[in-house]
């Protein structure tokens, strides 16, 4: 009994030896495949990690270039706008410095402007623009540098840009010649003591000196009437009416054809032939004016200079041009004068242009809405 009980045990010891030999062996089985399996994520996350980490720098250096490049590009363009913006305001100042005729301002918010306070004066003044604004439509106006070739200014502008062309008489006859005629056709030698206005330049080479202001004149009128387009226009007056030497010479062209044209009439006069206008008479009849050699030296050569043209003059000036000239009066706001053509007999094909002053000496553009 004891050996079979003890062959028992032995047998039942082995088999819990097997057993536990088979349970190490499946563990350590196990154990072997967990660590596999560990150590194959721990390297496949290490990769990844140093994947990420290179990827990581090569974002960041992409980023901090990106983002340099946006900052470099920011400044460039702030730098490159306020270069821009300086060099437009430079600009602007210059050419409103130069302009002679600015551009358009609202006419009511003109007149606020200058013509503020109570005195009767200004109340006056903003009455008549009001007049103009409601009663003739005049919505604004060009503002014109107060010298004294003001309404010279005024009406020429006006032909350029409107696109006026030549009066019929200066399209049969070569303006450039009208000094040589004046000099040396009918004798007129005291043409050398012609002033250019605030030049006041006198010497023999008068005639060369009006000969180039007539060439001025000829060109530029010819070129700015055969242009089409009322913005090129607009831009090539603009650019004319800067350049003040230039402008003035287109002046002092118009104020000879003014001479030229008394002249004329003086000698038809002297010569009792066919009848003339009316106004050369009234001009004439002036002490001041009496032939035209007077009428130079006492009128015309101090015009652009010291004084401008008055009243008569402007009929002389709308009369030579073959201009319809409405001036409106604000001075004369509630009289039959506040609102004057020169001249005031003229011909229906006669263009039109408008002039706006207030004292009667500078004068501006009225320009109309409907």
């Amino acid at each position: 009994m004891q050996r079979r009980y003890d062959r028992k045990a032995s047998t039942n010891r082995d088999q819990f030896t097997e057993q536990e030999k088979r349970s190490r062996i499946n563990h350590s089985k196990r154990s072997v495949g967990k660590h596999e399996v560990h150590s194959w994520t721990t390297a496949t996350k290490q990769s990844l990690c140093l994947m990420w980490q290179k990827v990581k720098v090569q974002l960041m250096l992409s980023m901090s270039f990106l983002v340099a490049i946006f900052w470099y590009c920011r400044r460039l363009y702030s730098f490159l706008a306020q270069l821009l913006k300086r060099w437009s305001n430079y600009l602007q100042r210059k050419l409103i410095r130069n302009l002679s005729v600015l551009t358009e301002v609202d006419l009511l918010g003109y007149s606020a402007r200058e013509w503020k306070g109570e005195s009767k004066q200004a109340k006056h003044m903003r009455e008549a623009y009001e007049e103009l604004f409601w009663s003739y439509h005049v919505k604004y106006l060009r503002q014109v540098r107060r010298d004294n070739y003001s309404v010279l200014r005024a009406v020429l502008f006006q032909i350029f840009s409107q696109g006026i062309p030549f009066p019929s008489w200066m399209k049969e006859r070569d303006i450039l010649k009208l000094p040589e005629k004046l000099l040396y056709s009918q004798g007129c030698n005291w043409i050398q003591q012609y002033s250019f206005g605030p030049e006041r330049y006198t010497c023999p080479n008068v005639f060369g000196k009006l000969r180039k202001c007539m060439e001025i004149l000829k060109t530029n009128w010819t070129a700015v009437s055969a242009t089409k387009d009322h913005e090129e226009r607009g831009t090539m007056c603009n650019t004319l009416f800067s350049d003040e030497s230039k402008e003035h010479k287109l002046y002092e062209a118009i104020k000879f054809i003014m001479l030229y044209e008394v002249v004329e009439a003086y000698e038809k006069i002297k010569n009792r032939e066919e009848p003339i206008h009316n106004l050369f008479s009234l001009l004439l009849a002036r002490d001041s004016s009496s032939d035209p050699l007077s009428f130079m030296m006492n009128h015309l050569n101090f015009i652009g200079d010291s004084i401008c043209l008055d009243q008569v003059e402007l009929f002389l000036l709308g009369y030579i041009l073959e201009l319809k000239i409405r001036v409106y009066r604000l001075h004369r706001f509630n009289t039959e004068e506040f609102q004057v053509n020169y001249p005031d007999e003229y011909q229906r094909e006669w263009n039109e242009i408008s002039l706006l002053t207030e004292d009667d000496r500078y004068y501006h553009i009225p320009l109309f809405r409907t």
